[in-house]
């Protein structure tokens, strides 16, 4: 399946906006699963992480060692705002993000390389706007909609297609930053479901799309919706719907130190 990540952006962005359309103003007020974010801070972080791309605090985002200190600070500096105020931003900085997005995708700058953070380098066509597309996933459905009891919005494959690349493009870096001794042999990630595939986790950090069966190598299986909840630490991959065979030892260690932001 060819991955139109323009395309996924404006999903996440109209499932956004729909969900918000519906909020009360105590649940605007409510607080988030994200520790110290209310809701409307959630999506003032959204907002500003669309709204910083045009400015010179694109720069910070580029370059700080500790991405989410810069994130806290543009919603800090929002906190006094009214929730209509920061959906205001978001529909309006959202929008600029996903023309620019379109455009870039049909330019070379697609394949230039930049930096975010700590997070490492990636091509401009991933992060714009792939790491957008996780960051609206993750927060809408498990920080926002499951802390304040409500049904978290539908997705599709094309939209965890992008979620999944990029993930998995945070932990090849950070496994080719800081390479782990322990990881002597490939490991498969198996996610299934739409959007899902199978993965060779190598021990030079790289991660290659696996043909078929990965092979007799220890393995991670588990349902694709499920990924960006337990990989990011919101809940403890133990109590998520992992299957793990092979060499335990290697395999608890890995999803120990996984943590993908």
């Amino acid at each position: 399946m060819t991955i139109d990540r323009v395309a996924a952006f404006q999903r996440e962005r109209a499932a956004l906006l729909s969900f918000c359309a519906e909020l009360s103003q105590s649940q605007w007020r409510a607080d988030s699963a994200a520790a110290g974010w209310r809701v409307q801070d959630v999506v003032a972080h959204l907002g500003a992480s669309c709204r910083a791309l045009f400015t010179p605090a694109a720069i910070t985002l580029l370059t700080t060692r500790d991405i989410e200190r810069a994130n806290n600070i543009p919603v800090d500096s929002r906190r006094h705002w009214h929730w209509s105020q920061v959906l205001a931003e978001y529909e309006r900085w959202s929008g600029r993000t996903l023309r620019a997005a379109s455009l870039v995708a049909r330019s070379p700058a697609r394949a230039l390389r930049t930096r975010l953070g700590e997070l490492g380098s990636f091509t401009v066509g991933l992060v714009l706007p792939g790491a957008l597309v996780f960051d609206h996933h993750t927060h809408l459905r498990h920080d926002i909609a499951h802390a304040i009891g409500a049904p978290a919005p539908g997705t599709d494959a094309g939209r965890m297609s992008v979620v999944v690349e990029w993930m998995l493009a945070v932990l090849a870096n950070q496994l080719r930053a800081a390479p782990p001794s322990w990881l002597r042999a490939p490991v498969c990630l198996e996610l299934y479901g739409d959007g899902g595939g199978r993965w060779l986790i190598r021990p030079d950090g790289t991660i290659a799309t696996a043909a078929g069966d990965c092979g007799p190598v220890a393995s991670i299986r588990g349902n694709v919706n499920s990924f960006p909840v337990w990989a990011t630490k919101r809940v403890d991959w133990r109590t998520s719907d992992i299957a793990i065979s092979g060499n335990q030892e290697l395999l608890t260690t890995l999803l120990d130190s996984m943590n993908i932001v």
